[in-house]
């Protein structure tokens, strides 16, 4: 996981797995990226497994940020859980045909 802020916005990069062994590190994401301000965009490109601390870890910052956060390249897996959970509905979720 990398959080990258930017004068625009910050960009949260997910990778692997995706769960509650990542929570302090999914904790602290949010912190940094809520104090920045700025509009934030979670790419999950990489990502290979997602449980509920991920799940959470888009809610928190969806609920806690006034921007709506964009979420970027997401894998079947993910996409997944943000249908059955709905937690999508709070998100921009931003397809991409290119992705590799």
């Amino acid at each position: 996981m990398h959080v990258i802020l930017s004068p625009d916005r910050t960009t949260i990069v997910l990778s692997g797995e995706v769960d509650a062994d990542l929570g302090p590190d999914l904790a602290q994401a949010s912190t940094d990226a809520e104090q920045a301000g700025l509009p934030i965009e979670v790419d999950a490109h990489h990502v290979t497994f997602m449980d509920s601390s991920g799940v959470a870890f888009l809610a928190r910052l969806a609920m806690r940020t006034p921007h709506r956060v964009r979420l970027l390249h997401v894998p079947p897996t993910v996409q997944f859980l943000l249908e059955v959970t709905r937690i999508g509905e709070l998100l921009d979720v931003v397809e991409d045909d290119h992705q590799a």
